[in-house]
């Protein structure tokens, strides 16, 4: 049987050492010489928690995380439990907005109820509200119609409201959401970029002019690291997977930067999720790595990369 020591060298003289490079690369700090500190608050995701919502919080806030994302509860009694909890553990939160209705006027009509319930309901103001916004097979038009609502909705309360760049919804493509974003300059994204590495099955490297816009639109960051053949990589502390950590991390740097040179605050979801997004062992289905842990390391290296 090989030891560790004999598989580490053997490892290293082979393709090893290139993953081993990579990593350290990957851990290259963030430089803020602007003498200015960054607003941060960084949230929990409950996507494969299994248990209550007031055990869910209590986990949360156990780890340290500033609050929780959730999706607006469109039920009394669901609202009166999830109000209950984060006003007891003390945590802030983000609601998550939007619709699965493959019919245009159903659909606007659902996601026009949940943003204008979650933005004027008097219980808890949320730090934002993340839109999965419209649908992929939509017309631009149709998609146009919920940016529309949403900016009049973020100018009469004052709530921060975003489109998540996420697969099968309007911005799930870099070239799409760069038409939406030229043509309405008050927009805001949620970046969940992982995604669009998936869709282009690249790190984006030939779309900088899509990326950068997207970067400088950003108002809440959803954290998970994508690669070219997926939306998320089986554990981001793995040295194989260097290179794409450190493309998000230049992408997060860069959203991190302009909102200390604008004195702007910034949110963060830690999203890993569960299976089947995190990948599984074939015939047990066991995934291969620990969702909930990895989602605390992700909140602990934005804590230390961005405000130390």
């Amino acid at each position: 049987m090989m030891n560790r020591r004999n598989f580490m060298a053997t490892t290293l003289a082979g393709g090893g050492a290139l993953s081993a490079l990579q990593a350290m690369g990957a851990e290259t700090p963030f430089e803020n010489h602007s003498g200015k500190k960054l607003s941060l608050k960084v949230l929990g995701t409950n996507w494969g928690f299994k248990g209550t919502v007031d055990a869910f919080c209590a986990a949360v806030k156990q780890e340290g995380y500033d609050g929780i994302e959730m999706w607006w509860q469109s039920g009394q009694e669901r609202r009166k439990e999830l109000f209950a909890a984060i006003k007891k553990y003390d945590l802030e939160i983000g609601y998550l907005c939007g619709s699965h209705d493959a019919d245009f006027k159903k659909h606007f009509e659902a996601f026009r109820k949940g943003v204008n319930e979650a933005a004027t309901q008097s219980e808890r103001k949320p730090l934002y509200i993340n839109c999965h916004s419209g649908r992929d097979y939509f017309s631009f038009e149709e998609n146009q119609a919920l940016i529309d609502h949403t900016l009049e909705v973020s100018a009469k309360t004052g709530i921060p409201i975003a489109h998540e760049t996420h697969r099968s919804r309007m911005l799930f493509a870099a070239h799409i959401a760069k038409r939406f974003l030229e043509e309405n300059p008050a927009m805001k994204i949620t970046l969940d970029i992982s995604h669009w590495c998936n869709v282009h099955e690249s790190l984006l490297a030939d779309q900088p002019e899509a990326v950068k816009l997207a970067l400088e639109r950003t108002i809440h960051i959803h954290a998970r690291v994508g690669h070219q053949e997926g939306p998320q990589v089986s554990d981001p502390r793995a040295p194989e997977w260097a290179t794409a950590m450190k493309a998000h991390l230049d992408w997060w740097d860069t959203v991190v930067a302009y909102k200390i040179q604008n004195n702007e605050p910034l949110t963060v979801l830690t999203e890993f999720g569960p299976p089947a997004y995190l990948p599984t062992m074939p015939y047990t289905n066991l995934p291969v790595a620990d969702q909930w842990g990895i989602n605390v390391h992700m909140m602990q290296l934005f804590r230390e990369r961005y405000l130390k």
